[in-house]
């Protein structure tokens, strides 16, 4: 379960006191999500999220988070919208940690992954990346490329030597030939477009959560995520359609730039080892007694196998 940090009943009735949204009627931990502590929020008004962030988020980058998914909603960008307090304020401290209230999307992650689906996460990204070309605020991505071959060296002596040796040397690659910040089309980006953090309604996508991976970076990185999130099974097996379907969607709306496709293939891989990284540094890092179980980084080694071999073949 990702709740990191329990909070009591007592503890959520006076903070809601500093808002206009009714008396708490229940809270209830959400399991999903690896990065902060999520809880169902019921009141006698509505249904709202209550996230608590955990120390991954800095406090001072909030401020940033909230007002992108404020300026998304205004743009017509189905997320959650910070609920501000009587005195216009949207962070709260509860337990110790920065807190705050957002409003409930409906909807669920899909179960089964459809070629439908795929098309409408890409149409949806494209919107939200047009949707952000306005937001005048920028946040560096903490975990981009200058931060993988760091997240590497961490990542050794704690007996995984084997599958490091073998990611090193394609990072390098990698790292040699990443584009220049001048030479593909920059924007707000989601960072962590995976299934779990999309929500459909009877087959339709119904919104998009979680956006404290969101930063400034390359577009086409976005989109070379989400095709590592939704085109591969668990076990490595790249599903053509799925991605065939998801860039169309993207380019049904916003079709790639040149350069964006000579440079994709190294965004694959790119976002492929991003995610491998994090994961393996979790799978080291998590204390056994964590209520949150980390993600099995295999998963992601297996998409750098994937697109490694895709490389070498155009070479």
């Amino acid at each position: 379960m990702a709740v990191y940090t329990n909070v009591t009943l007592d503890e959520v009735k006076a903070c809601l006191k500093q808002y206009s949204i009714g008396d708490l009627l229940s809270l209830e931990g959400i399991a999903q999500g690896v990065e902060n502590s999520n809880f169902l929020l019921k009141t006698t008004d509505n249904t709202y999220i209550l996230t608590l962030y955990e120390k991954r988020v800095k406090a001072e980058e909030l401020p940033w988070y909230l007002d992108l998914m404020t300026h998304l909603t205004g743009k017509g960008i189905s997320c959650p919208v910070p609920v501000a307090a009587q005195d216009g304020t949207v962070l709260q401290k509860i337990a110790g940690r920065p807190a705050a209230i957002v409003t409930f999307l409906l909807g669920k992650e899909t179960k089964e992954i459809t070629s439908d689906q795929c098309f409408a996460v890409g149409q949806a990204m494209a919107k939200l990346h047009e949707a952000g070309q306005d937001f005048n605020q920028n946040r560096t991505n903490n975990m981009g490329v200058q931060s993988w071959e760091p997240l590497l060296n961490k990542s050794a002596g704690h007996g995984h030597d084997d599958i490091i040796s073998e990611v090193r040397p394609i990072l390098e690659q990698v790292l040699k030939n990443w584009p220049s910040l001048d030479q593909l089309p920059i924007g707000q980006i989601h960072g962590d477009l995976f299934p779990d953090n999309v929500f459909f309604l009877k087959d339709q996508l119904s919104g998009i959560i979680d956006f404290y991976f969101a930063c400034t970076d390359f577009l086409a990185f976005d989109v070379a995520i989400a095709i590592n999130a939704w085109c591969f099974t668990e076990k490595g097996q790249f599903i053509p359609i799925r991605s065939e379907q998801l860039l169309a969607g993207y380019q049904s709306v916003r079709p790639f730039t040149e350069q964006e496709k000579a440079f994709f293939p190294i965004l694959l891989t790119g976002a492929s080892i991003r995610f491998f990284l994090s994961r393996l540094y979790d799978w080291i890092n998590t204390p056994p007694d964590a209520l949150v179980v980390p993600k099995d980084p295999k998963a992601y080694l297996y998409r750098i196998r994937f697109h490694y071999a895709a490389q070498e073949n155009r070479l």
